[in-house]
C-alpha cells in the first residue's frame, strides 16, 4: 500500500476498482486490509481504503487518537488524492469517524453509510465490561498470538450459534491477520481513549446528506439501541437492521447485505 502525506501524518492507502469514489473507513485496531473481502462487492466504485493512524503502515504518533483527528486524517487523504467529494462507508469506530467527517467536512461527503456504530455521549449504549475487556486484550495480543486473540474476539463480533456453524470464518480471520502489518498494542489504548471522548449525538441533526444506518440486531459490541439513537437525531436516515447478525454484520449474508448497501449508494 502506498503512503501519502495527509495533513501531519503519513497515511497508507490503496484503491480497488473504477468509478465514483467510495471511501471505506475501518474500525477499532484494524488496518484497512479488513475491507479486502468486501471490495469485490463494490462494483462501479473506486474504493479507497486506508490504515487509520496507529494501524497498518500509517504513522503511529505517541498521542491519543481522537475521532475528530482521525476524521481530519480521512478528509486530508481525500484532498491529497485530489478527490473533492466521495461517498463514505464506515464501520464501528470507522462509523464514528464517518460521522465526524460528515459533520466537520460536509462538502466532501455526498452519502454516508454508518455501520454498527454509535454517536457517543451520555446517551450511547455501551458494551458490557467483559466484552470491552475481550476487545482490548485481543487487540493487544493480535500481533503475537492471533489464535488466542480471535478466541477472545469472536464472541464480541458474532453470535455464538453463528460462530459454531461457521468455524471457517475464524480461520480466515487468523490467516488475514498473519499477512497484514501488525498493529502495536499501544494503539488500542490510544484509540479507546479517543472513543471515550467522542460525542456527535447533539450535532447529528446537522447532517444533511443521505444517511443509511446498518446494524445487526444481535450486536453485543455496539448494541443495536445505538442505531435507534442515531436515527432519532437524523429523521431522514434510512435504517437497515439485519436479523441474527452481530457486530461483524457482513458475515451473516455477504452477498445480500453488500447488494443492499451498494444499491443504496448507487441510487
Amino acid at each position: 500500500m502506498p503512503l501519502i502525506k495527509a495533513g501531519n501524518v503519513n497515511i497508507s492507502y490503496d484503491t480497488f476498482g473504477d468509478g465514483e469514489p467510495l471511501l471505506l473507513i475501518m474500525g477499532f485496531g484494524m488496518s484497512g486490509a479488513g475491507w479486502i473481502p468486501s471490495l469485490p462487492f463494490f462494483g462501479g466504485f473506486k474504493s479507497i481504503y486506508f490504515d487509520n493512524r496507529g494501524t497498518g503502515l500509517s504513522d503511529k504518533p505517541d498521542s491519543i487518537y481522537t475521532v475528530e483527528g482521525m476524521a481530519d486524517d480521512a478528509s486530508n487523504l481525500l484532498k491529497a488524492l485530489g478527490i473533492a467529494k466521495a461517498k463514505v462507508f464506515g464501520v464501528s469506530m470507522g462509523g464514528m469517524i464517518a460521522q465526524e467527517l460528515t459533520l466537520r467536512h460536509p462538502e466532501q461527503v455526498t452519502k454516508v453509510v454508518l455501520g454498527c456504530t454509535m454517536a457517543g455521549g451520555t446517551t450511547a449504549k455501551m458494551a458490557t465490561p467483559d466484552i470491552v475487556e475481550r476487545l482490548m486484550t485481543a487487540n493487544k495480543i493480535m500481533a503475537t498470538d492471533p489464535e488466542k486473540a480471535f478466541d477472545l474476539l469472536m464472541p464480541a463480533l458474532m453470535p455464538a450459534e453463528f460462530v459454531a456453524a461457521h468455524p471457517e470464518i475464524k480461520q480466515m480471520m487468523i490467516a488475514g491477520a498473519k499477512v497484514t502489518p501488525p498493529t502495536p498494542p499501544e494503539t488500542a489504548d490510544r484509540a479507546f481513549a479517543g472513543i471515550q471522548t467522542f460525542n456527535a449525538y447533539d450535532r447529528l441533526g446537522q447532517i444533511k446528506c443521505p444517511v443509511l444506518i446498518v446494524h445487526g440486531d444481535k450486536d453485543v459490541l455496539v448494541p443495536t439501541e445505538n442505531a435507534n439513537l442515531i436515527k432519532s437525531k437524523i429523521p431522514q436516515a434510512e435504517m437497515f437492521i439485519i436479523p441474527g447478525a452481530g457486530h461483524a454484520f457482513q458475515a451473516s449474508d455477504p452477498v445480500g447485505i453488500h447488494q443492499r448497501i451498494v444499491s443504496w449508494l448507487r441510487n
